[in-house]
């Protein structure tokens, strides 16, 4: 059996490389490799070459070969979870590190699975039309380090199974994760369709820029997505962007505080917060406000932080220190504006690690930092309100749109107010969960192109029309 020690050997680096810490203690746990300009070309040569046997294998075979990938990631992912935790800090338990290994295969499973038949769009005296799908070619992905084997599956799953090569850089912070899947998976695909390029931000830069990609797909923040389609612009490659978020939650006042606490708090505290469709601004009404809140400082006191390999786990640290700085600066402006801490806050800053205690913030103001940035982190701002078309009107006011949620014990009430909110996704009495057969996607500043289903296979691959 595949141990947690023998999956990092396989893919630390032997001498130099960048060194990763362990969000929980500071503690160096290996180096990754650092791979330059002359790695990419490499790496795209032997994709290119790789490509047009990988996508004659057909649907069937490929999927195939997914699925068999799946079986291989079962077989390792109490090792891969292990990992994940020590890299990235989410725990072994709950919503954490064991349920994205899980994740991983099942992804794969249904990415396998999902069928994309072609489709007859005319067919009259005048002629008839098809519209079918083929691969786009060469697939570059910039993943990010808060979901690393998961959300590299995300995007390296739906483009192999449309006859796509691959070729990904990790998050600099969590490349270890994202190495060691590969290495798993490879033992399955052929040589060339999928390469892991761990590095900077240089090598990013470099992707984006280079005329050899037909796709890319990212995930991170806003300001990134932007420079990446300015980057590639010249190239024309068909882009996924799955940017920032600033999810917001709407509470009616028929909801049942007790019933919705403990939904409410993972759909904000997930990944110790983050997660990009994480709710990240809790709008409730005047009349459940202090209950709502008061529920929720219940479930946070159940709810214990350490470090992730810890089984009693549930919240684990932040990843990196630069996003604790964020996550404690926003809440001490916050404070200083007028919220009220009614739990959290005050991390001790000399201890080890990244810890950031989970806190709620009641009545800050509608403009202050922690309401109207993306705090990414585990701090959630709790604002009454009193008229229905007033507060979507502040759900609607920044300038992104990944997902969003209603709160009530009416579901036709909730999907009417849903209607009127400008995201993507938006979810009701729940927050934040995804499926491999929904497509999920952005609007506004938080992207634009669809991941999952069918529609995310649609993404990485070219239509073609046949008319005869």
């Amino acid at each position: 059996m595949e141990t947690y020690e023998s999956l990092l050997a396989a893919v630390t680096a032997a001498d130099g490389g960048r060194p990763v810490s362990d969000p929980a203690t500071g503690e160096v746990l290996g180096r990754a490799p650092e791979r330059g300009t002359g790695d990419l070309e490499q790496a795209v040569a032997a994709a290119r070459t790789a490509q047009p046997d990988w996508e004659s294998l057909g649907h069937e075979e490929r999927s195939r070969l997914l699925n068999t990938a799946a079986d291989a990631v079962d077989r390792s992912a109490e090792a891969l979870a292990h990992l994940i935790s020590r890299e990235q800090g989410k725990p072994l338990n709950g919503p954490g590190s064991r349920f994205e290994a899980g994740g991983v295969s099942a992804w794969l499973r249904a990415t396998a699975a999902t069928p994309l038949e072609p489709e007859r769009v005319l067919d009259d005296e005048s002629g008839q039309a098809t519209l079918g799908y083929r691969a786009a070619g060469l697939v570059g992905a910039i993943g990010p380090w808060n979901w690393p084997a998961l959300i590299a599956t995300w995007q390296f799953a739906p483009a192999l199974r449309m006859g796509n090569t691959v070729v990904m850089k990790p998050s600099e912070h969590t490349p270890l994760s994202v190495l060691a899947l590969a290495a798993i998976v490879n033992r399955v695909l052929p040589e060339g369709v999928l390469t892991v390029l761990p590095g900077g931000g240089d090598l990013g830069a470099a992707m984006v820029a280079h005329p050899a990609f037909d796709k890319l797909m990212f995930t991170g923040s806003t300001r990134t997505g932007r420079a990446i389609t300015a980057a590639s612009a010249a190239n024309l490659p068909r882009l996924t962007l799955e940017l920032g978020g600033n999810d917001p939650g709407i509470v009616l006042p028929d909801a049942d505080p007790a019933a919705i606490a403990e939904d409410l708090f993972w759909g904000a505290f997930i990944n110790t917060g983050q997660t990009c469709a994480a709710l990240k601004r809790l709008y409730v009404h005047e009349s459940l406000h202090d209950e709502v809140a008061e529920a929720l400082a219940g479930v946070a006191a159940r709810m214990p932080m350490g470090p992730g390999t810890d089984e009693a786990s549930m919240l684990g640290p932040l990843t990196t220190a630069g996003q604790f700085r964020i996550v404690d600066d926003l809440v001490a402006q916050a404070a200083a504006a007028g919220g009220r801490l009614i739990t959290g806050g005050g991390p001790d800053r000399e201890a080890p690690g990244n810890f950031f205690p989970a806190t709620l913030v009641t009545g800050p103001p509608a403009d202050a930092p922690l309401v109207v940035e993306e705090q990414f982190g585990p701090a959630l701002p709790i604002i009454a309100y009193s008229d229905l078309d007033e507060v979507i009107t502040h759900a609607n006011a920044l300038d992104v749109g990944l997902g969003a949620s209603v709160w009530s014990g009416d579901v036709e009430r909730a999907k009417q107010v849903a209607s009127r909110i400008e995201a993507g996704t938006i979810w009701i009495n729940k927050h934040g969960t995804v499926h491999p057969m929904v497509p999920f996607g952005g609007v506004k500043g938080s992207g634009y192109g669809l991941e999952f289903g069918a529609e995310g296979l649609k993404s990485v691959a070219v239509p073609q029309v046949i008319a005869t």
